[in-house]
């Protein structure tokens, strides 16, 4: 195995009972930290220390992720003019957020015959999102139900909503 030593230093290529003498030696452990690598690399550390700092890496890591939520609007084809402006109020308000916004338009009965109604409602607030959103997944049957996936354009859907 290739071993690096406590000041970080190559020690070459060594046996396992001579690095885990090294190790002793020094009063710390030996870790393997690349076990695919040819020959598998092994570091002369503080174990207890290595995983506290492996730890702080992870929660930092995870600080930094960015959680992205679905948040989902249902439309029927008769959806009233007034409603959809409200509802298109709260879409722009979880844009801002960055959140992604599923729209789901409901066909009951013989609705469902009229698909181009749901079309022409979708194609209304395509052009309405524009400026702060773009398409995800074009509108798209699934059983009764027509699908889009709107997501937040970056920076111009929170420059649109200070606005």
């Amino acid at each position: 195995m290739r071993l690096i030593d406590e000041n970080g230093d190559q020690a070459g290529v060594l046996s396992t009972e001579e690095a885990l003498t090294r190790a002793q030696a020094a009063g710390l452990d030996l870790v393997e930290v690349a076990p695919n690598a040819n020959p598998p690399v092994c570091k002369i550390l503080d174990y207890g220390k290595y995983k506290f700092q492996q730890q702080k890496k992870a929660s930092e890591a995870k600080k930094k992720q960015v959680v992205t939520t679905i948040k989902e609007i249902t439309l029927r084809p008769r959806t009233e003019e007034n409603d959809l402006q409200i509802k298109l109020r709260n879409v722009r308000k979880f844009l801002a957020r960055g959140d992604k916004v599923k729209f789901n338009m409901r066909f009951r009965g013989r609705e469902i015959t009229h698909k181009e109604i749901g079309m022409a409602v979708f194609e209304r607030i395509k052009v309405e999102l524009e400026p702060v959103a773009k398409i995800e997944q074009m509108p798209k049957m699934d059983g009764r139900v027509m699908v889009m996936v709107v997501v937040p354009d970056g920076e111009k859907a929170k420059q649109a909503i200070a606005e």
